[in-house]
């Protein structure tokens, strides 16, 4: 049984874009996703689910959430296998000794061909950035704070909607889809 995270952009910014973490577990079940569980509240699901494409429950989600909610936050989703090889293969391999200053961003799809070269060309630093395939790494050696490379800026520049996450979290999250495979 496939095991997916959903990461929803943009909620528990404060007003409407608040979300508690129990009412977006108990929107899973009508939904066909099992074992939901849930880190931070910060819009970081995980949960199992028959052979469904992800996609098109990351949608559903979606919509579940509008219904109930007075948003609609993007949700992107990954495989279990996909954040492992986030994980494995960062292209910023030294920011990695500052896991909490280092962000991979997913997006909600690839950029179209030059689009991570007008980013770079863009960018003066000096944080550093890398992309793999839909998924974007940042480590903001600096902090992220002061930064001018921002989630608008990315998303304008690469011309897709995407949602970071620090290192650590994605860490945990890993944890989490391993422990919410083993009730699968």
């Amino acid at each position: 049984m496939p095991v997916t995270i959903f990461l929803l952009r943009a909620v528990n910014l404060g007003g409407a874009s608040t979300i508690k973490m129990a009412a977006l577990r108990a929107l899973c079940p009508p939904l066909g996703l099992r074992h939901a569980a849930t880190l931070l509240q910060s819009g970081n699901l995980v949960a199992c689910h028959d052979s469904e494409a992800r996609d098109i429950i990351a949608l559903k989600l979606e919509e579940a959430i509008a219904a109930t909610h007075p948003m609609r936050p993007r949700v992107i989703a990954r495989s279990q296998a996909e954040l492992q090889d986030i994980l494995t293969h960062s292209p910023l391999p030294a920011a990695e000794r500052q896991p909490n200053w280092l962000l991979v961003m997913p997006l909600d799809a690839v950029p179209t061909d030059g689009a991570f070269d007008r980013l770079r060309a863009w960018h003066k630093g000096p944080e550093e950035i890398g992309l793999r395939g839909r998924d974007l790494y940042l480590h903001y050696s600096e902090g992220i704070g002061r930064s001018k490379l921002t989630n608008a800026v990315i998303e304008r520049h690469l011309g897709v909607q995407g949602t970071a996450r620090n290192w650590t979290t994605l860490t945990k999250l890993a944890a989490l889809a391993q422990e919410v495979a083993g009730h699968g």
